[in-house]
């Protein structure tokens, strides 16, 4: 089973034709993704201020399928696709119902903020992300 977020599609989350703007699909992937994390225990600004790490998107291919339009109750999902060293791959989709409205895949690189560069994920989030989140 994926982890899902609730989202309901607000009038600001709207273009000119009444439906939902295609960037607004990536903060949706986005908050199911914190959400997941936090599911797992794991705060980003913690991680942050505690660890000086951060989880950044690398890269990320989407599909729009189908137009989601205002006041839609939408689902955001979140699976690991690929849990390496340094980085996770996500399966992401934004549904409605059993409508997929956008299908994504997101690679997500883990940042030392001091180093600036990638680093290992520590092993205690790769564990928690490997036991229960797959």
């Amino acid at each position: 089973m994926p982890f899902a977020w609730p989202v309901r599609v607000y009038y600001e989350d709207t273009d000119a034709a009444g439906l939902v703007y295609y960037a607004n699909y990536l903060r949706y992937l986005e908050r199911a993704r914190t959400e997941f994390l936090r599911a797992a225990g794991f705060e980003q600004d913690r991680l942050a201020e505690q660890r000086g790490l951060v989880f950044v998107v690398r890269s990320l291919r989407a599909e729009y399928l189908t137009p989601a339009r205002f006041n839609d109750e939408l689902e955001a999902t979140c699976t690991i696709e690929r849990l390496r060293r340094a980085s996770v791959t996500f399966a992401q989709q934004v549904r409605r119902a059993d409508e997929v409205c956008c299908d994504a895949q997101v690679l997500v690189a883990c940042f030392d903020t001091a180093a600036r560069r990638a680093r290992a994920i520590p092993d205690d989030i790769a564990a928690a992300l490997g036991r229960g989140f797959r």
